[in-house]
């Protein structure tokens, strides 16, 4: 048996799920999510809490299991509490600034990058002196969180010779000693 499959998703208060059609409905205050769940896989509301099951121990079936259980657990917590997650600019004159969904980024080319982001997304951008900008992205969808972060990130990718680029707050870089290390 699956070791997170098995384990039941407790719905807090103010949280509703709703399971129709092979399809799981989580609403909450955050917003409204939903997630399509295999035939092989069976989910079942019961007493304040949300229990996944499969039809039979195949290695499919079994990975199966525990994935939708995760997908269920992050709905419930993205609509009760939600998801933050804060980048970091790190270089000389790397600047962001926002303007409702649209985010400006400033990374050294030539020319600005712009970003739409989309509008299950709230971005905030702090720029402080002295301290690196910041991007704070939050969303009820942490797999849509998740690749719009990745996406801001692969415009500059933390180098490992002088540390510069995009990197999540408290992301620790492995960095290279460069030309210098042989003499």
């Amino acid at each position: 048996m699956s070791r997170i499959g098995k384990l039941p998703v407790s719905i807090p208060a103010g949280v509703t799920v709703t399971v129709k059609d092979g399809v799981v409905t989580v609403k909450g205050a955050k917003g409204e999510l939903s997630q399509a769940v295999d035939a092989r896989i069976a989910v079942a509301v019961e007493e304040g809490q949300v229990v996944v099951s499969r039809q039979s121990d195949e290695r499919q079936e079994r990975s199966l299991h525990g994935l939708y259980r995760a997908l269920i657990h992050n709905m419930v917590v993205g609509v009760s509490e939600g998801f933050s997650k804060t980048l970091e600019l790190v270089g000389v004159g790397y600047r962001a600034s926002n303007q409702g969904q649209l985010l400006e980024l400033s990374l050294g080319f030539t020319h600005n990058i712009f970003l739409q982001l989309p509008k299950e997304i709230n971005v905030e951008t702090k720029s402080e002196r002295n301290k690196n900008p910041l991007i704070i992205l939050s969303s009820a969808d942490k797999q849509l969180l998740g690749q719009v972060c990745s996406k801001i990130r692969s415009f500059r990718m933390p180098e490992p010779y002088k540390g510069k680029g995009i990197r999540f707050e408290g992301e620790v870089v492995r960095r290279k000693s460069g030309k210098s290390a042989g003499k």
